[in-house]
């Protein structure tokens, strides 16, 4: 992954003569492999100076086969386990007085992603210093409420986590969304 970095630098010299929307795959897979090179060199210097053991960020999202694969066990894992405890779980609470315990999750997930989305927006004007337009908050409302609807499907069809389709083509279809 190391050695795609030198090649995404060396494609943005073409990038007049790349389809934007290719450029933008190119853009999106720069981002998660310096992400992933990033932060593994920040715990291996961890382990080095303080001998400890960071948990991993991703495992290998690109492999998700459906929605809540990919945000619930594969993409930046360990910040995925905080909003769990303080939206999520308070959330859950609520939505199963009114809606009961089968389709509580649904309300839950849709707050967690809509605080989510809301942290995004306030970290990317805190880092960029600009107001808000709202392209991240839509990024994270439909991922949200497309995994609502996944997990709905999945509730009424009475499926396990492990049917659907063959990772062969589930993996691209999701990372492709």
């Amino acid at each position: 992954k190391l050695l795609l970095i030198p090649l995404f630098l060396k494609a943005y010299d073409y990038e007049d003569h790349i389809h934007p929307k290719l450029t933008l795959v190119v853009y999106t897979i720069h981002i998660y492999v310096g992400l992933e090179t990033l932060l593994a060199i920040v715990g291996g210097l961890a382990r080095a100076s303080l001998g400890i053991e960071l948990e991993p960020q991703f495992d290998e999202p690109y492999l998700s086969t459906s929605l809540q694969d990919f945000w619930g066990r594969r993409w930046n894992i360990m910040v995925t386990r905080v909003p769990r405890p303080s939206v999520y779980l308070p959330a859950l609470n609520i939505s199963q007085r009114l809606t009961g315990r089968k389709w509580a999750p649904l309300p839950a997930i849709l707050a967690t992603f809509i605080a989510s989305a809301m942290m995004h927006e306030l970290i990317f004007f805190y880092m960029g210093r600009r107001w808000p337009t709202w392209e991240i908050s839509c990024f994270f409302l439909l991922h949200g409420v497309c995994l609502v609807v996944e997990v709905a499907l999945k509730k009424y069809h009475g499926l396990s986590g492990e049917r659907g389709l063959p990772r062969i083509i589930a993996a691209p279809l999701t990372v492709g969304f």
